[in-house]
């Protein structure tokens, strides 16, 4: 008689008896989760795993869908797997390297092209939907990690080479997608007719690999003009190239030679020179425009306040009086704090800013006025008040960050032509390695954790929780505005992921596998295992890292 288990599926809140060794596949056929809604992997007992995972034991099961976070990855991979493929078969000697992710768009170039047509696009796609509609399995196995190693050497893959060697392990993980060989930090769909809609479109020196909607997975997403975000990412990605780091392997390479000093200062010193010439550029903007507020704008951890501090420095150096101001401090009371769908406070939302007493107050100090500027205080959501009065004088410039920074509505009491805008994040510059990305909002997120943790005593798990109301507020408030800056700040350093590391594994180790933030925690330690740590000691007291892991010479 063949041998039951029994298994609980979250999606339907019941159990059903399976044969032992059943895939998640078949599971979730049983489960009648197969309609319109595709499933594409699965969490089990809060572990991410592809859909022909096999079960030998009772467990607990939540499939997802390409609409989730999780399922949207998946299928990002998939289709970058697809694309490897197509790219191989079209172009052999050429390899793919996906640079930078502008909104819903992978931007791609070829190693060996400096242009890519509308005609090469077309016929990239009709490769990529050859092997689609082929419905080519897509198997991990696990192999001695220096087969894996000769695999990716003979086929020229130089950089998950370098990876592997430089993270020596027992074992590692391939994919195969019939004679295609990958390597990929995640589940992949089981086979490539799970991803049917995409489009290829020209752009630059390569062409974007554009995906579903996430809202809409039955229509490719509408690429954003982003021009000055992806000029930003095009510079960073030139210059780590120069450095000779512009993939992980290659930075453990460095770090394991006892370059990390010499790779920190370097990084450091590109932050101070960015720093200088944007302050270059108010200084004019104060001198020719009359320009007196410097707005800084960006998403959750994306060090904007060491950036008002170190630019404020700069702004110094050439003979203006900075003053700073947080936007935070003119919360609403916490009473009046909006909710959003879920009840939650919903911090994000503009709303939740005194927008009339900000504007009031920005009014006054602009004619000269003494002004009481509000501290919020965040335990108990009350307004307090600072010490003494701010007032401005004919050489001050008032820096105020927030992320609503770049929003028109949070400043109309001032003319456009008296702003200067800033938008600062943590563009993640070096990739895993050619194919595989590293996503800016994992380092944000390591980034958050730790400060949590230090500064308001959160654990990792209730951070992770929160992340997601996090991010839904970003897309609607903040991203939309980025493109109103007048200038970009990449807040990341090549290296800092080397020092979140050993910070972040022991905060991420003490979520129990019992709380659906085990997954994320999970991922983001096999993740954090790719990097060769660095030591905190060569960190510089002024670093936007500083923020975070503690140790700054600014009060915050």
């Amino acid at each position: 008689m063949e041998s039951m288990i029994s298994v609980y599926c979250e999606n339907t809140e019941r159990s059903m008896d399976v044969a032992l060794g059943t895939s998640l596949v078949e599971v979730c056929r049983m489960a009648g989760l197969d309609g319109e809604r595709r499933m594409i992997a699965a969490l089990v007992n809060n572990r991410a795993k592809e859909l022909n995972y096999r079960i030998y034991k009772p467990v607990r099961l939540r499939f997802f869908d390409a609409t989730t976070t999780f399922g949207y990855r998946v299928y990002q991979r998939t289709l970058m797997f697809v694309a490897q493929r197509a790219v191989e078969q079209l172009y052999p000697s050429n390899k793919l390297h996906i640079r930078s992710a502008i909104g819903d768009a992978l931007y791609c170039e070829l190693d060996e092209r400096r242009t890519f047509s509308g005609e090469e696009c077309e016929a990239l796609s009709r490769r990529m939907e050859h092997i689609i509609a082929e419905n080519i399995p897509i198997e991990r196995t696990k192999q001695p990690s220096e087969d894996v190693v000769s695999l990716f050497r003979e086929r020229g893959y130089e950089d998950k080479e370098a990876l592997l060697v430089s993270r020596p392990r027992l074992y590692s993980s391939v994919h195969r997608m019939a004679s295609t060989v990958g390597y990929f930090f995640g589940p992949l769909a089981p086979s490539t007719g799970y991803i049917d809609i995409f489009e290829v479109q020209p752009h630059h020196n390569g062409f974007y690999l554009v995906l579903p909607d996430r809202h809409n997975l039955s229509v490719p997403a509408v690429v954003p003009k982003m021009e000055k975000m992806f000029s930003l990412f095009d510079d960073y990605a030139h210059w780590v190239e120069v450095l000779g780091v512009p993939t992980v392997g290659h930075l453990n390479t460095k770090i394991a030679q006892g370059d990390a000093g010499e790779i920190i200062k370097i990084a450091e010193a590109v932050h101070e020179k960015v720093l200088a010439s944007i302050a270059d550029s108010i200084a004019e903007a104060n001198r020719t425009r009359g320009v007196k507020l410097v707005l800084i704008s960006g998403p959750s951890s994306s060090g904007k306040t060491t950036t008002a501090k170190r630019l404020g420095i700069q702004l110094r150096v050439l003979g203006l009086e900075p003053a700073l101001i947080e936007l935070d401090d003119y919360f609403v009371e916490r009473t009046r704090t909006p909710r959003d769908e879920n009840g939650e406070y919903d911090f994000e939302a503009l709303e939740a800013i005194d927008l009339e007493q900000l504007n009031d107050h920005l009014a006054r100090l602009s004619a000269g006025e003494s002004v009481d500027i509000p501290r919020y205080d965040f335990i108990s959501g009350t307004r307090k008040w600072h010490e003494k009065p701010l007032q401005l004088g004919p050489r001050s410039v008032l820096i105020m960050e927030g992320i609503h920074g770049l929003n028109p509505r949070l400043t109309p009491s001032i003319p456009d032509s008296a702003k200067f805008r800033i938008y600062a994040s943590c563009f993640t510059s070096v990739a895993m390695d050619n194919i595989s990305r590293i996503h800016t909002s994992d380092n944000r997120l390591l980034r958050r954790i730790i400060r949590d943790n230090a500064k308001r005593g959160y654990k990792a798990a209730d951070t992770i929780a929160r992340w997601p109301s996090v991010r839904r507020g970003e897309e609607k408030h903040i991203f939309p505005n980025q493109e109103n800056a007048d200038v970009m700040f990449n807040s990341s350093l090549l290296y800092e992921i080397s020092v979140l590391r050993s910070i972040a594994e022991p905060l991420l180790r003490e979520i129990p596998d019992t709380r659906p933030e085990y997954a994320v925690a999970r991922a983001l330690l096999k993740f954090l295992d790719n990097f060769t740590p660095i030591a905190l000691d060569e960190i510089p007291p002024t670093s936007i890292l500083r923020e975070f892991i503690g140790g700054s010479s600014f009060k915050y």
